[in-house]
């Protein structure tokens, strides 16, 4: 099941969201369900509904076009978003260092997170703009100290996001969240694909103009999806809707030689076969004045 998150037609505003059912594979043309429950203001607080997977699956509200529809970030407001650093067997040993023993984490805020399809904003802050396509999970039960063996049947399923990554910010000192939780700059969808039609294992791409940077099989993260949710679990309570970055392979811009960044006008997308793609323009940030 594919499941996503819209923003409403009928709003202008565009701040209140639908959540809704993809009949298809993620085509322009598929068949979005609308699932009409009172708690459903979003993909997050679907999450939380008992049985929320029958919920869904028996979902007959109005029907849209999917091209057609304006997508929100899955979940606008997680309880956590956790992400992960140098997850990656190939990347870390082409790099020469040794395999952690632990993974490597840092958080984002709920409103770094953007739409599959938005723009990025470029700050006049921080010029050197990176990619990192990313795996994420999408956390489906509440749960506390869950063991890795038992982790699956919390796991709703599994979303494209891009990392994006301030360096200059980022490398200020030796914590990165300066550089990571810049306001709308993660963008993570198009759709939840649950976790019966869809294992880790597949590549994650990552374009820039069209150019391949990245490519690399998900099923090569050193910590998996089950342990770092038991991991996350052990030391907070994980909520349904919060999200688990996996972290991203080798090919981002600050390590080529020359650095490349992200400028005003590139187009950035991050795919994963079988999940689908996010696709989003960079674009100079305006100040208020």
């Amino acid at each position: 099941m594919r499941l996503l998150a819209f923003r409403n037609p009928g709003d202008p505003s565009g701040t209140t969201l639908r959540v809704g059912r993809a009949d298809g594979a993620g085509l322009a043309d598929d068949t979005v369900v609308e699932i009409e429950h009172p708690a459903a203001s979003d993909v997050g607080a679907l999450l939380a509904v008992p049985g929320w997977q029958e919920v869904a699956a028996a979902a007959d509200g109005p029907r849209h076009r999917l091209g057609d529809l304006e997508l929100a970030p899955l979940v606008p407001r997680p309880s956590k978003v956790v992400c992960v650093g140098l997850n990656y067997r190939g990347h870390i040993l082409e790099m020469g260092r040794d395999l952690p023993t632990h993974p490597t984490l840092f958080a984002k805020f709920p409103a770094t997170l953007t739409g599959p399809h938005d723009d990025i904003p470029l700050p006049p802050e921080d010029s050197a703009l990176d990619w990192e396509g990313e795996l994420a999970v999408v956390v489906g039960e509440r749960c506390r100290r869950v063991s890795e063996a038992d982790a699956h049947r919390v796991i709703a399923g599994y979303t494209v996001a891009n990392d994006i990554s301030m360096r200059s910010w980022q490398f200020r000192t030796k914590e990165w969240l300066q550089g990571k939780a810049w306001e709308a700059t993660t963008p993570v969808g198009p759709a939840l694909v649950t976790a019966d039609e869809w294992q880790p294992g597949p590549n994650v791409h990552t374009r820039v103009n069209g150019e391949e940077m990245q490519s690399a099989g998900t099923g090569d993260l050193l910590f998996g999806p089950a342990a770092l949710v038991s991991y996350v679990s052990t030391m907070t309570t994980l909520e349904p809707g919060d999200l688990l970055l996996t972290g991203t392979p080798g090919g981002v811009g600050r390590a080529m030689t020359p650095p490349r960044y992200l400028g005003a006008g590139d187009v950035v997308e991050v795919e994963i076969d079988g999940l689908g793609l996010v696709r989003n323009r960079v674009v100079a940030e305006e100040l208020e004045r």
